[in-house]
């Protein structure tokens, strides 16, 4: 997967409703709850979403790649990632300053596109 990629959602994950908020969804990784969605880009080629995972990380935020998200339960306000707590743990860190800037875009490649062969 290349890097331009990650920030497009994986078709179908969205369903019939593409309009439809995910703020305020929990964020299941595949080991269970990392946080809460705190933001969402819908913005074609530059989609991604902010996690809050204050609840066990300290009151860190994360930036999702919009192609990180394999599933969205409306019923159960549930997103599902397809990464493990400690690969959010290790992401690049938020900041509120830059991270809808290219550099740090192309950092957030560079670490999600490690894992593409699990995508």
């Amino acid at each position: 997967m290349t890097s331009e990629g990650l920030w497009s959602y994986r078709e179908g994950v969205y369903g019939p409703d593409e309009t439809m908020s995910v703020i305020g969804f929990d964020v299941e990784a595949v080991d269970g709850k990392v946080g809460l969605v705190e933001e969402e880009s819908n913005v074609t080629d530059d989609s991604y979403v902010v996690v809050d995972v204050g609840s066990w990380l300290s009151g860190r935020k994360v930036v999702l790649p919009a192609s990180m998200v394999i599933r969205i339960d409306r019923q159960e306000r549930k997103m599902y990632i397809s990464r493990t707590k400690q690969e959010v743990q290790d992401a690049p860190e938020y900041d509120a300053a830059t991270y809808r800037q290219s550099v740090y875009r192309q950092e957030l490649g560079g670490y999600y596109g490690t894992f593409s062969a699990a995508l």
